[in-house]
């Protein structure tokens, strides 16, 4: 990886793109910490200090490198547009004009695309006038005394819903030029900057707390082994062969070519791991603004909204699972695979064309999700697993969620650089 790199900055071509998206990561961060009008920035840092692990809005919050808990002008991150692209393929499935976008090819997508863009914002108009009434509670940070928004009029909260849905596109804006000018997807980019920003100051809390030294050891030697097995099983796929027949167009043949339908073992990404989380911090968020003495209410709390709690473990794992399969079966539909493949003249060999090889797609990609879910559900058990064992807290540094992002952003990068590094110094046979 570190050679591709090097190689990379000794090409001019690479070396533009390159520097080009580490401005834009450097700009993203520096806007991470530029506060909200009306937001009082010596109030913020000093119940950022006195605050416990906020779980209820810690997934934002990681998406948006700290920023959300800091109220800056790029607190919400690109949570929203994630949210918004996910919505977007969702809505395939329930409307049909969607579905034929997708199919259209370059211009369906661009006006899917589109779409997704009018969504992020009123997403961001949404989730920051949640943010703000949030914080103008005291429930972003609970027992913190001094006021983070001292002039609470009408007006100062618009600036703010503003300036924070402002903040939201201008990220969505930078993370598109990163993916037309620059090298990979931008806004996993982006959501790759806001995650490892957090890890130096996550590793130097573990270091500094008691027996930190042998604590921050064991995290390595965890981080490690746990980065290996992300890669080996993201890298890992069920390889379906497929056979093209001959067929005379004119006076040219084609087909008679092997190929092969790659299965990814998680084919559904990060996404369970995401529509888990955020479903199970509804029920806490509505506690949030009950009567914190009423019995639902403190239920909710220790049996719901804990992430430590049996009960929490178990819905978490069960709505892993669920998604896992529900956005696979949303993604890749076997009998449009299977319809392609017989109207190119192509079939698996041993399975008749048509019916029988969806089927035969659909029971490969049931058992190869069976694993694919179990690893995912793993994965994100790891924070706890390190509270339960170790006790440096649930959000240990590239746990959960964020290794599978770190992880694959990562992957997806270093080959695209690579692609290109070849394209630019094939040598051929003939030297």
């Amino acid at each position: 990886m570190l050679s591709a790199f090097v190689r990379a900055f000794r090409t001019p071509d690479l070396r533009r793109k390159l520097l080009f998206t580490i401005s834009i990561m450097a700009i993203f961060r520096v806007g991470s910490f530029i506060p909200t009008p009306g937001v009082d920035y010596t109030n913020v840092q000093q119940c950022v200090a006195q605050s416990q692990d906020n779980t209820l809005l810690g997934l934002v919050n990681l998406f948006s490198g700290g920023a959300l808990l800091q109220l800056s002008i790029f607190a919400l991150g690109i949570m929203p547009y994630i949210t918004a692209s996910i919505i977007t393929q969702l809505l395939r499935v329930v409307i049909p004009r969607f579905e034929a976008l997708h199919k259209e090819g370059q211009q369906g997508q661009t006006q899917l695309t589109q779409y997704t863009r009018y969504m992020t914002i009123g997403l961001a108009i949404l989730q920051s006038t949640t943010v703000i009434t949030v914080a103008r509670n005291d429930l972003l940070f609970p027992g913190c005394t001094v006021p983070i928004i001292p002039n609470d009029g009408i007006m100062t909260i618009v600036l703010m819903v503003i300036t924070m849905t402002a903040g939201t596109t201008l990220i969505m804006w930078l993370g598109e030029l990163i993916t037309e000018r620059g090298i990979g997807n931008g806004m996993s980019l982006l959501i790759f900057t806001s995650i490892a920003a957090t890890f130096p100051a996550a590793m130097w809390s573990i270091a500094g707390s008691d027996d930190g030294i042998t604590k921050f050891a064991i995290v390595m030697v965890i981080i490690v082994l746990v980065i290996g097995l992300v890669v080996f099983v993201e890298q890992s796929q069920r390889r379906i062969p497929v056979q093209y027949a001959k067929r005379m167009v004119g006076r040219k043949m084609y087909g008679g070519s092997s190929t092969y339908i790659p299965i990814k073992i998680n084919m559904a990404g990060i996404i369970p791991v995401i529509f888990a989380s955020s479903l199970l911090a509804i029920p806490g968020l509505i506690a949030q603004f009950g009567d914190q003495t009423a019995d639902w209410v403190v239920w909710v709390s220790e049996n719901v909204a804990d992430p430590g709690a049996p009960l929490n473990i178990g819905l978490y794992l069960v709505l892993i699972i669920f998604f896992a399969y529900f956005y696979t079966a949303i993604t890749f539909n076997p009998d449009e695979v299977a319809d392609n493949m017989k109207k190119y003249g192509g079939f698996i060999p041993g399975i008749r064309a048509g019916r029988p090889t969806a089927e035969y797609l659909d029971y490969v990609l049931t058992r190869v999700l069976a694993a694919g879910s179990l690893y995912l559900a793993f994965v994100a058990l790891i924070p706890l697993i390190a509270f339960i064992v170790l006790g440096v807290g649930t959000n240990i540094p590239f746990g959960g969620a964020s290794i599978l992002i770190v992880v694959g952003v990562g992957l997806e990068t270093v080959k695209q650089i690579e692609s290109q590094l070849q394209q630019r110094h094939y040598e051929g046979f003939l030297r």
